[in-house]
């Protein structure tokens, strides 16, 4: 009695080891692409931060998470599709479960904000994107990321403006300096200088040629 029924379980055992295994699905190819504009935004400005997602392939459990290393005031953030919970660094956009396509218009996530002053000339502001999903389990997050150097305050330098020349001859008002400009004070230097040396030259002829004689 067994051994009837055993033949047929050994058949169907048999029958199932040899049937061809399910092929295993193929790697979703999936790419973000982060955009800064503008690009370099210093303390004090308006950004935007759009985010991209294109490819081919379907992804389960889609989650994109922007990340920066200022402060943003006021910071908004939109996806679509899906929806964003957002802080002064960090935004995190849950898009569920996406049908990429070449054809299709990829997910869009859209991060704008005011770069919160009195970050330091100097500081590295990284912005980066990491890209979660049930196909990506295995081989790690898709990344996307760019990166400026401070160079410092949007205020504009505060200009000095020049102090006004006083010319020879000029009558200095109260306040100001009375001081004669340098070639005033040379020329009057080289007249006095003149004068002397004519003098002392009539004085060493007078010496030479003696007294003048007297006039009958």
């Amino acid at each position: 009695m067994w051994g009837s029924f055993a033949a047929p379980a050994v058949g169907l055992l048999a029958a199932l080891a040899a049937a061809p295994s399910p092929p295993p699905s193929p790697p979703v190819d999936a790419t973000p692409v982060l955009t800064s504009t503008p690009f370099g935004t210093l303390p004090g400005q308006q950004v935007t931060h759009t985010v991209t997602l294109s490819g081919d392939g379907t992804l389960t459990g889609t989650r994109v998470t922007f990340t920066t290393t200022v402060d943003l005031d006021g910071v908004t953030a939109r996806a679509d599709p899906g929806r964003c919970t957002a802080s002064a660094r960090t935004v995190v956009c849950d898009l569920g479960d996406l049908r990429l396509s070449p054809t299709a218009a990829p997910p869009r996530i859209t991060v704008s904000g005011r770069v919160r002053p009195g970050a330091p000339p100097g500081t590295v502001v990284r912005n980066r994107v990491d890209v979660t999903a049930a196909q990506f389990a295995a081989t790690g997050a898709r990344t996307a990321s760019n990166a400026y150097l401070l160079p410092g305050s949007t205020a504009a330098p505060t200009a000095t403006p020049p102090a006004s020349p006083v010319m020879a001859g000029e009558v200095t008002p109260p306040g100001r300096s009375s001081r004669v400009p340098a070639v005033a004070a040379v020329g009057a230097a080289i007249a006095v200088a003149v004068a002397a040396a004519a003098l002392l030259t009539r004085r060493r002829l007078r010496r030479r040629h003696g007294p003048p004689p007297d006039r009958l």
